[in-house]
């Protein structure tokens, strides 16, 4: 299992890179233009998926930030968004490294965004984190579409042969 964790990660990571070689390319409005999604920009989807990813490591890891709302924009400037999400990536490779295999089965007691108290499988936690990641990357995949930009391949699979696993 830590494998295949370790190779989701990395996954995100690489996907996370493709998919900001073109929004740094977009000029501000385009960045913050409301297009109608669901977090309504590029900005605000790309700042959710990287606030998910810290409400979870902290739960995870019981430290780091922990932004107070699921629309939380943590960074408005897609420079300062991209060396965050680079960071934030390295964080979950580093987390799933040192994560003890014998964990993924242990469930983790924590709250939720509502306070609600919830009691979640670490395996299906990580495995929620790394999905969470690629159906907000398809609705920004949807956005640079709309914006009139080339979208990245950034499917698993694709990953997969780059690295020799298919």
């Amino acid at each position: 299992m830590k494998e295949h964790f370790a190779i989701l990660a990395a996954y995100n990571k690489w996907a996370n890179n493709l998919l900001f070689e073109v929004v740094l390319k977009l000029n501000e409005e385009e960045f913050h233009r409301d297009i109608k999604g669901f977090f309504k920009s590029v900005c605000g989807t790309l700042n959710h998926i990287m606030v998910g990813d810290l409400l979870w490591m902290e739960r995870l890891q019981g430290g780091g930030p922990k932004p107070a709302t699921l629309d939380t924009v943590l960074h408005t400037n897609a420079v300062d968004l991209w060396k965050a999400r680079q960071e934030t990536d390295e964080r979950l490779i580093r987390l799933v490294d040192t994560l003890d295999p014998a964990k993924y089965g242990d469930i983790l007691n924590y709250k939720n965004s509502r306070g609600e108290v919830q009691n979640t499988q670490i395996s299906h936690i990580l495995t929620h984190i790394i999905n969470h990641q690629t159906h907000h990357r398809g609705q920004c995949h949807q956005s640079l579409t709309q914006l009139g930009k080339e979208a990245p391949s950034i499917d698993l699979i694709y990953y997969l042969k780059s690295i020799g696993k298919t």
